[in-house]
């Protein structure tokens, strides 16, 4: 449901902006505004998008936990596509990623709500080993040691001649 009232209030809020702005300076000056906020946006993403495979690489040269660099990494993704889209609501949003104090916040909240709801998976109600019903079958085995025996005949093929 929150997908929803996102996708309809962020283009309503990025035209009242549009309008507002417009309105004050100009419709050529907002333009300007427009593609200077994406275009010094898209460098500001690829300097740490740089920084971000670094300590990835880093993290993976250390054999470290690389779940770190791994979320900024994905949250300066955000923020790009956020400043590439026109507006001036979305490019605040992105702007705000790319400062790594937010991106630690936003991280450590993400990391709660996780924390809290735990992960979730399977059917409701089954059991999340991925045995729904319940129900167990018990079987027997045996270790074969040397080559496999040869069947003494073909057995059926599951496709037709």
């Amino acid at each position: 449901m929150w997908l929803i009232v996102l996708f309809l209030a962020v283009p309503l809020v990025e035209i009242a902006l549009f309008i507002r702005v417009g309105g004050w300076i100009g419709l050529w000056p907002t333009l300007g505004l427009v593609v200077v906020t994406a275009v010094a946006g898209s460098l500001l993403v690829r300097a740490q998008g740089a920084r971000a495979l670094d300590d990835l690489r880093r993290s993976f040269e250390r054999l470290t936990d690389p779940a770190r660099p791994l979320a900024h990494g994905a949250m300066i993704l955000i923020a790009g596509m956020l400043l590439l889209t026109p507006g001036f609501f979305t490019d605040a949003l992105g702007l705000l990623l790319l400062l790594p104090p937010v991106r630690d916040a936003v991280i450590a909240r993400l990391r709660e709500r996780v924390a809290r709801q735990g992960l979730r998976y399977g059917r409701p109600g089954g059991d999340p080993g991925g045995n729904p019903g319940g129900v167990t079958i018990d079987g027997e085995a045996e270790e074969v040691t040397g080559p496999m025996p040869r069947p003494t005949h073909d057995p059926p093929s599951r496709l037709r001649h």
